[in-house]
């Protein structure tokens, strides 16, 4: 390479580099990136979540160009399912009939087949970078090199504890830290970038002049400058996505973040150092690809090969949806008049998996009513354990948490409560220490030669799955939360009794069941927790909210309100474990003897739930429903050899709030998420936008996950779980290098054979008048824009019987038959 060789800047377009200008396209780039949680607790995201603003197809379009990417299935699989009748033509027609009109959609199936049977592979729509040309013009790959060395800095820099020598720029922002390694880096001088330190010395010592002067070097067109930068960010990986998580949690806090365009800055950087270390042939083949950046889209044959994917994908979703029509139009089975009082009332996390318990344990015990709401139990707290400074937020991850809750010993004095702090403290310092002791030099020789005998037994114990874990995070029983102020308690009481229309006939015992899961060797074992309790197990807020309920003073406000709790309701909390379906009831010793019988059938028809749980779950797990097959599916949760302890949420593809009535008597398999809302308690639809805008819009998220996983595991998932490493403490990567990873391993979709999450949009599914849903979507943006871009698809059950309606894109509402 040529050392600091400047390209002409003639023909650079100086309206890209005015500071208003290069404002927007940052940020528009930067709201392109779903943000990435952390594994401590890893949440679902919709990995497409900056493009929701653009139609489906638009947003296909643009993903392959940033990022070589599909997001519908390729078109043989589609091709295939043809064949097999799983979509007919009649499906075909109804998506085509559906289709935005215009030019570009086919005529009629016939012409939409031919467009299918076309070549179409939009994973080779990447448009070129500086370095990706390099990579050409150079016969090396200076592209790889540069992705190992921002990699190995990321990693580096956002360390949360994993390594033992800290970067020593860490408190610096990303770019400023990333250029003071830089400097001192000879790698890529001995790769072949001659000058390569001195280039860096030279480049600006703020990121917003880097990216001024890399956009005027660049000489990009304005118009093309926010899809180059976003094309950028696609090559950090899942960095990319945790500097953006980074930004969220600012936000969440009212604040603006900036970890993303610092991290933009650092890629464009290497942008820049490439074109000015790269000569002439390089420079001469960036100036004849820029262009393609302004240029993208404009070629209507390209959009109409995502169209037609998008259309068949959509026939795809309607011969699903055809038959959960056809469940939901048969008539309940249940009694014709409901019983003055169930025996017992059990509110569960609107969690596609309990649907599955809810149906079991409505078998085991007659009369029983089951509830949905989500798993957080309107309980938005930052929960501090026991001998803990900081908290973890148990509640979705779209609210920053405003209470604090500490944990603390029931019923004892200051001092017994001071001295088991002080103990709990030295015990988590023991474990903190011992834990750095392990990581250490010296734990891979004199350690393990000297000690390592004594781990056998264990090592034994775990490889047969024959060891009890505890899994992470569990509340103990001997401990409870702070309470919230009284007022603050009536107000969350308030909200979640009418979130979930239980406002009246209260049993005499009411279930207020959290989720956690159970699995060993696992980094995404908090993706399989209660995404709605912060990617954590929910038995903190189940419990919270048990206790605010029971308090005599919020039962007082609760009635001057007109929701009287009869005197002898009480609430319980439990914890269902979804690896191996025992649902735990926490602080028994608080439910007065005159509910002991009630607490004890319930328990029995909880295990027998359990059992019936076990038994369908173990089909889709491949065992049999035997005794062997069981204990197999049991052995799942400790065995640290197990890529599936669980299948998670792999099959969602709809949601329903509704009353319980309209779907107690269906076996909807374990794919809908399950929100309980009976309209006629809410005449001013303030649940129902509730609904519509946090649990419905969050079921949306998991389901593109899990879909975009399954479609394009390379770009959206993160690869094989076998060959995962932890890194820096936030996320995986594949094997011994690259970026950072996101999305889900192929494990959680796919049984090695075939998919067990079939990639389809969510079912939305809403027991309301068409026009109450209208009144949300007209003030909720966001939602209106997932509806009528195809992100989603949204049904009415209107209260009058007309049936199920379907809202089309274009706003009028259908029968759908």
């Amino acid at each position: 390479m040529n050392a600091m060789l400047r390209p002409a800047e003639a023909d650079a377009a100086p309206a890209a580099t005015t500071t208003p200008t290069l404002q927007a396209a940052v940020a528009d780039a930067c709201r392109r990136v779903a943000p990435l949680w952390p594994l401590a607790h890893f949440v679902a995201v919709n990995p497409l979540l900056g493009l929701t603003d653009l139609p489906f197809a638009e947003a296909a379009q643009r993903v392959a160009a940033t990022e070589g990417a599909r997001i519908t299935p390729a078109r043989r699989v589609r091709v295939e399912a043809i064949a097999r009748g799983e979509i007919t033509d009649a499906d075909l027609a109804e998506a085509l009939r559906q289709a935005a009109p215009g030019p570009l959609r086919p005529a009629d199936v016939a012409e939409l087949k031919r467009h299918l049977a076309e070549a179409h592979d939009p994973t080779g729509d990447a448009l070129p970078t500086v370095l990706s040309l390099a990579a050409m013009v150079h016969r090396r790959d200076d592209e790889a090199l540069a992705d190992a060395q921002l990699a190995q800095w990321a990693a580096a820099h956002y360390d949360q504890g994993q390594a033992m020598w800290a970067s020593p720029w860490r408190g610096l922002r990303p770019y400023a830290a990333w250029r003071q390694q830089a400097q001192r880096d000879r790698r890529p001088e001995i790769e072949g970038w001659p000058g390569f330190r001195a280039a860096v010395r030279a480049l600006p010592a703020h990121a917003d002049a880097l990216i001024a002067e890399a956009a005027t070097a660049l000489a990009l067109p304005a118009p093309g400058l926010p899809l180059y930068f976003q094309r950028l960010l696609a090559t950090l990986g899942g960095w990319a996505g945790h500097a953006r998580y980074r930004d969220w949690q600012d936000e969440l806090r009212g604040e603006t973040g900036s970890e993303l365009a610092e991290l933009l800055a650092v890629r464009l950087a290497w942008e820049l150092l490439a074109l000015r270390l790269g000569g002439p042939r390089l420079a001469s083949a960036w100036a004849g690809s820029r262009a393609r950046f302004v240029e993208h889209g404009r070629d209507p044959r390209r959009l109409r090969a995502f169209m037609v994917d998008e259309i068949v994908q959509r026939a795809y979703e309607i011969a699903w949806q055809r038959a959960l029509a056809t469940k939901l139009a048969k008539p309940s089975v249940s009694a014709a008049e409901p019983a003055p009082r169930a025996p017992v009332q059990a509110a569960f996390c609107i969690d596609v998996r309990s649907e599955v318990f809810r149906r079991a344990l409505e078998g085991s015990l007659p009369g029983a009513e089951t509830l949905g709401f989500a798993g957080f139990f309107g309980m938005p707290v930052s929960y501090v354990p026991f001998g803990h400074d900081a908290g973890r937020a148990q509640c979705p991850a779209l609210l920053a948490p405003p209470l604090t809750v500490h944990e603390q010993p029931k019923r004892s004095s200051d001092g017994d409560r001071a001295a088991r702090l002080a103990q709990q403290r030295t015990r988590n310092l023991r474990a903190a220490g011992w834990q750095a002791f392990k990581r250490a030099a010296v734990a891979s020789f004199a350690f393990v030669e000297s000690l390592g005998l004594i781990y056998a037994a264990r090592l034994l114990l775990d490889g047969f799955g024959l060891a009890g874990h505890t899994p992470r995070g569990r509340g103990r029983d001997d401990m409870e939360a702070t309470l919230p102020p009284p007022d603050v308690r009536l107000e969350l009481a308030t909200n979640l009794l009418r979130g979930m229309s239980l406002t009246e006939r209260f049993a005499r015992l009411v279930l207020l069941a959290g989720h956690g899961a159970s699995s060993t060797n696992n980094p995404y074992a908090s993706g399989l927790d209660c995404g709605a309790c912060g990617g954590h197990s929910g038995e903190a807020n189940a419990r919270l909210a048990a206790r605010v309920l029971n308090d005599p003073a919020v039962r007082d406000g609760l009635a001057a309100r007109g929701i009287a709790i009869p005197a002898d309701t009480v609430f319980v909390a439990g914890l269902h474990d979804t690896t191996t379906d025992a649902l735990t009831v926490y602080d028994r010793d608080d439910v007065p003897a005159s509910h002991a019988d009630d607490l004890a059938r319930l328990e029995q028809a909880l295990a027998e739930a359990g059992a019936r749980t076990r038994t369908e779950r173990a089909a889709r797990l491949g065992l049999d429903a035997s005794p062997e097959g069981l204990r197999a599916l049991l052995a799942r949760s400790q065995d640290w050899s197990q890529p599936r302890p669980e299948w998670g949420l792999a099959g969602c593809a709809a949601f329903i709030a509704a009353p319980r009535e309209a779907t107690r008597a269906l076996d909807l398999g374990g794919r809908v998420f399950l929100h309980s809302y009976t309209w006629e308690q809410d005449p001013e639809g303030r649940v129902l936008e509730q609904i519509m805008s946090a649990p419905m819009v969050v079921a949306s998220w998991i389901n593109l996950q899990y879909y975009a996983s399954s479609v394009d595991n390379d770009a959206f998932g993160s690869g094989n779980k076998t060959l995962h490493n932890v890194v820096a403490g936030v996320g995986v990567m594949e094997g011994a290098g690259g970026h950072l990873r996101s999305g889900l391993p192929w494990q959680s979709v796919s049984d090695g054979t075939k998919l067990v999450h079939e990639p389809r949009r969510l079912t939305a599914v809403l027991a309301a008048p068409t026009e109450a849903i209208e009144q949300v979507l007209a003030r909720q943006a966001g939602v209106r824009a997932l509806v009528e871009h195809g992100w989603l698809h949204l049904f009415a059950l209107p209260p009058g019987g007309e049936g199920l309606q379907r809202r089309g894109m274009d706003g009028h509402w259908e029968r759908f038959a």
